[in-house]
């Protein structure tokens, strides 16, 4: 496996694609259909992080519209958990209405954690 191989890790787009694909009603059947391949292709990608080829790449994101530059670009010197990757796909995928409930709960955690350590 070569260099580059090893530092993408591919479940955050793969989580990416299976909320944009869950968000339009299709199943995995269907989008296999639509890009060529088997249901299970599109489970591995969405679940394990596997890696499809260029073509359905470009198919997936295009189809999407889900912008690879958060997931391609990152800070070489930070390991995000894969739990803050999946948390950031949420929060891309949120409307206004619901990031606004996110901001209000993060301050509540935030403001919470300092009166602990202030006490």
């Amino acid at each position: 496996m070569e260099d580059w191989e090893r530092k993408f890790d591919f479940h955050g787009l793969g989580l990416a694609i299976k909320d944009a694909r869950e968000k339009r009603g299709w199943t995995q059947a269907y989008l296999a259909e639509l890009v060529d391949r088997t249901d299970r292709t599109i489970m591995n990608i969405e679940n394990r992080g596997q890696y499809p080829s260029f073509g359905v790449f470009i198919k997936l994101v295009t189809m999407f519209d889900i912008s690879v530059d958060q997931f391609i670009y990152r800070d070489s010197g930070s390991k995000e958990s894969l739990c803050r990757k999946h948390i950031d796909v949420l929060l891309n995928s949120m409307n206004e209405k619901e990031l606004l409930v996110m901001e209000a709960t993060a301050e509540g955690l935030k403001k919470a954690r300092e009166t602990e350590v202030s006490e």
